[in-house]
């Protein structure tokens, strides 16, 4: 399959494109070196490539490139409407006022085969916004950010909470489901007219004990969903992970060694029990466990975890790995992942092996198989 010979990804300094040449894996020349790159889609239906840029003070951009083109083309970045007069709309945590100013693109994602152009964006702070012509123009979902609910979010390591994971429901485009960091997993059923929260069985050891299982605070790190069992999902949480498999009505808490923290985690896209972590020791302690570099794999649904170590530095490795930044190509036995002291690891069977692509990258945000 030619998709999993390329890798796309995404650091503080650029974005870079890596293909599979023989058994080796080579960098190509960056794109918009020295520019902080959020986030990064290569949309499955058409192959076009989408970049979104943190400008800092300039805020944030985003660029496409059709496939075949020799440049790229900046398109509309998603931004909300102006904040009505009167309204109120203040973190309940740092007594802030949210800002009614997009931050940063935090996620990309591609629609349904049967609606090309159909894009999805998660920004910094929570906002959800629509695309249906290939990021020219963009539109918020105001359901989900006039839901009372999101007055309970709250800003955790960045200082306003962001909505970091999109998942369509391969088998019906209206099922959405999306996760906001310091705010639960959102479901809808009609491509964002309603929202519920759905967060049974998380808790929140962070929150106050009579308030610690309440779903609409939950601190999802990440969100990730098995393709062909999409009712199927995997969390890796701020205290934890956790596994639904009944459409994210219900979780359960899954005790994983050498440790349950982490922010990346790889669903398998055809095997409902197989997933994928890289954990740290704690919040508190954001490093490798013993300064080793470890992938955790569980292949029988969390009973049992695997710590993955070949090819991978197990002495004086203190990497961490950003939520978007562990991938499973569509075969599920091919993986990626980038950390923040700029190494990028793949392997070709599974995670049983891994292969040093570079130890020489910026900090990596985002990695994506093509």
């Amino acid at each position: 399959m030619a998709g999993t010979h390329t890798l796309h990804v995404a650091t503080r300094k650029g974005l870079f494109t890596i293909h599979r040449e023989g058994r080796g894996w080579l960098v190509g020349e960056p794109d918009f070196l020295g520019d902080n790159v959020s986030a990064v889609l290569c949309d499955p239906r058409d192959g076009t490539l989408y970049a979104a840029l943190d400008h800092g003070h300039f805020g944030p951009k985003l660029h496409r490139r059709a496939p075949g083109a020799e440049g790229w083309e900046e398109v509309a970045a998603p931004a909300f409407p102006p904040k009505p007069d009167g309204v109120e709309d203040i973190d309940p945590m740092s007594r802030r006022p949210i800002p009614w100013t997009v931050m940063r693109l935090w996620t990309l994602e591609a629609g349904p085969r049967n609606r090309p152009g159909e894009l999805w964006c998660g920004t910094i702070p929570g906002g959800l916004f629509q695309s249906h012509d290939g990021g020219r123009k963009w539109e918020l979902i105001r359901p989900l950010w006039d839901h009372p609910g999101r007055k309970e979010w709250f800003g955790g390591g960045a200082d306003y909470p962001g909505i970091h994971s999109i998942s369509l429901d391969p088998r019906d485009g209206r099922r959405i489901a999306v996760a906001v960091s310091c705010g639960g997993i959102w479901i809808t059923e009609d491509r964002g007219a309603t929202w519920a929260c759905r967060g049974k069985g998380m808790r929140a050891v962070f929150m106050p004990p009579d308030r610690a299982y309440d779903p609409g605070i939950q601190d999802a790190h990440l969100l990730a969903r098995c393709t062909s069992r999409p009712e199927v999902f995997w969390v890796q949480h701020h205290n934890g992970i956790f596994r639904s498999a009944d459409g994210a009505a219900s979780w359960t808490e899954l005790k994983a060694t050498p440790s349950s923290f982490g922010f990346a985690v790889a669903a398998h896209p055809k095997d409902p029990d197989t997933a994928w972590f890289v954990p740290g020791i704690s919040d508190e302690r954001r490093v490798t466990v013993g300064g080793r570099l470890i992938v955790t794999r569980t292949r029988d649904g969390g009973q049992t975890f695997e710590e993955l170590t070949t090819g991978l530095p197990q002495q004086h490795a203190y990497d961490i790995v950003y939520r978007h930044a562990l991938a499973v190509d569509k075969s599920g036995t091919r993986l990626a992942f980038g950390t923040t002291t700029g190494s990028l690891f793949v392997s070709t069977n599974g995670g049983d092996k891994w292969t040093t692509v570079s130890n020489h990258l910026p900090p990596v945000y985002a990695v994506r198989f093509a």
